[in-house]
């Protein structure tokens, strides 16, 4: 089955930098689009990037463009997300996911895994 397992969150400064890995499995993970999901508490799910299955196209949310990179390695069958000039409202439980079709956004929240928590603070 699919198992999608986050690591790499912590507590961080504003202004700090963190990486995010989610190794995949029981897919074919070179195959699919996938995705990083944020949610923070009390808030629903934000989408916040999408890597087409090559790696050589991204899209970002506005709210982290330019501050976070998207990449995959699919010899690895990991997804990675590099975060740079955090800000308390990155706050958040971090998600990586499965997509749906060839589009960036779509993402299969069945597919979550348990999520790794990024906290910004000072």
């Amino acid at each position: 089955q699919v198992q999608l397992v986050e690591s790499g969150g912590g507590l961080v400064q504003p202004g700090g930098s963190l990486r995010l890995s989610c190794v995949a499995s029981g897919f074919a993970f070179s195959s699919y689009y996938m995705s990083w999901v944020r949610q923070a508490p009390g808030k629903g799910p934000e989408w916040v990037s999408g890597i087409n299955t090559g790696g050589a196209s991204t899209r970002y949310a506005d709210s982290v463009k330019g501050r976070f990179t998207i990449s995959r390695d699919n010899v690895k069958n990991t997804l990675y997300l590099h975060m740079n000039s955090l800000k308390p409202e990155d706050t958040a439980l971090y998600y990586c996911a499965k997509n749906v079709g060839s589009y960036y956004r779509a993402y299969d929240k069945e597919s979550w895994g348990q999520g790794t928590q990024v906290t910004v603070s000072s």
